[in-house]
């Protein structure tokens, strides 16, 4: 520094012009070379990093380049030039070491970051992960990797001993619990939140325990605003989106499909094999023809195989109009236009009970919308329920005041009837024999 400082002023500089002159080209010539370095591994080592990783086709490799775990550690380049010239500043040579420091540990704090996400995404790629998942200890290495290097970094601004500090804020963080318990809470609460992206603005979340079922508005430290759908507001502890559990709906809204899942019940005493004058009805269907021709041609080859006399419904195999009903239901949602085509699509029978038999429909509808769909799933069931009498099957349904009123008359008519026919029985008998 002092012989250019003398040739400056051998060429009439005035020393303390000199003194600054040389310290601003100084100052552009690390920005310089900070730029050139930063351009080199980034440009040049990174992307040789990068080609060597993908050639090799690694797992590891794939998961530190998702994670920038060598895109990140390049930000130390930069720093390590500025600390080498900081002697050249020697009014200011103490704090520009501090904050490179600070900084190069910060930076090792995102790369040691980055390589537990990494190893992390690594470890899920084994068996043995679905029984025993490290994510919970890689969390509890961040928060001890947070706190050992924040304290580093403040025990070197404040040239203190870093053990000193630690000592210290376990007898600082029992008065602090105490006095800010909420705050910490929701703080922490609120950085789980962000980083495990759990809950945004816009979400749509439900959590019964505290009756609510709407929209997220607002996020602040100690609460979360939710709008439930009948436009009142509940606020909800930040921290009780970590120990409480809630429904989130993002990832409906985020695939653009919403599921339904309900089923009709079949009265269980209007099931039964299909006659000849059935199956020649249900070809006529467009939906069944192809499927009743296959399904024919399939039985009568079982049958033909084993030998079986089709003559009783008992031997053998033969249609029924509850498999024909699900098989029309079935492709009937296949070729629905508001139904997703590329996720499950299906109809299923459920456990029977004192309800009938279950025929549940499983399905995806193509819009999330709420009043959409609501109306596409109305409009599939209209469909079910007034096409189940086309198949001979009858929708189960508890008797209601009508169907007793309605039992009623019809019992008395029965009765007359039956009195009508048991006094025409008994005068056939009487009569002789010759007037029979």
């Amino acid at each position: 520094m002092e012989f250019f400082k003398e040739v400056l002023i051998g060429y009439g500089m005035n020393e303390k012009v000199s003194t600054y002159f040389f310290r601003i080209m100084m100052i552009l010539m690390i920005i310089m070379l900070c730029v050139v370095a930063n351009f080199v591994t980034k440009k040049i080592v990174l992307r040789l990093i990068t080609h060597a990783i993908k050639k090799n086709k690694h797992q590891w490799g794939d998961a530190f380049l998702e994670h920038k775990v060598f895109h990140k550690f390049s930000h130390i380049v930069p720093a390590i030039i500025i600390h080498y010239f900081a002697p050249a500043f020697p009014d200011y040579e103490v704090w520009i070491e501090k904050f490179v420091l600070v900084y190069i540990i910060a930076v090792i704090i995102s790369v040691l970051n980055a390589l537990l996400n990494a190893v992390n995404d690594i470890y899920m790629n084994f068996e043995v992960s679905k029984a025993r998942p490290i994510k919970g200890f890689s969390q509890v290495l961040k928060i001890v990797l947070f706190i050992v290097g924040g304290t580093m970094q403040l025990s070197i601004l404040i040239d203190k001993n870093p053990l000193i500090l630690l000592s210290g804020l376990g007898a600082l963080s029992a008065v602090l619990m105490l006095i800010f318990k909420d705050s910490i809470l929701g703080f922490v609460a609120g950085v789980q939140l962000a980083i495990n992206d759990m809950v945004r603005v816009g979400d749509w979340v439900e959590m019964p325990k505290h009756n609510a079922d709407g929209d997220v508005i607002e996020i602040t430290l100690h609460t979360v605003k939710v709008q439930n759908w009948d436009k009142t507001i509940t606020m909800i502890p930040s921290y009780a989106f970590i120990s409480d559990s809630f429904k989130n709906w993002r990832g409906m809204q985020d695939t653009g499909a919403r599921r339904i899942k309900r089923s009709i019940y079949i009265d269980t005493m209007s099931i039964q094999f299909c006659t000849q004058e059935m199956i020649d009805y249900f070809k006529k269907i467009h939906y069944l023809a192809e499927y009743i021709e296959n399904k024919e041609k399939e039985i009568e080859a079982y049958n033909c195989a084993n030998k079986i006399n089709s003559d009783t419904k008992v031997n053998g195999r033969h249609l029924t109009n509850i498999g024909i009903f699900r098989i029309y239901i079935q492709t009937y949602l296949q070729n629905h236009p508001l139904i997703h085509k590329g996720l499950t699509s299906m109809v299923r029978q459920l456990a029977p009970g004192e309800n009938g038999l279950p025929l549940e429909v499983y399905c995806f509808t193509n819009d999330t919308r709420w009043m959409n769909y609501e109306s596409i799933q109305a409009d599939i069931f209209d469909h079910i329920f007034a096409i189940a009498p086309e198949f001979r099957l009858r929708i189960f349904q508890k008797p209601n005041g009508y169907d007793m009123r309605s039992f009623s008359i019809h019992k008395e008519s029965i009765t007359d009837e039956s009195q009508f026919c048991s006094e025409t029985a008994q005068y056939q008998q009487d009569l002789p024999e010759k007037e029979k």
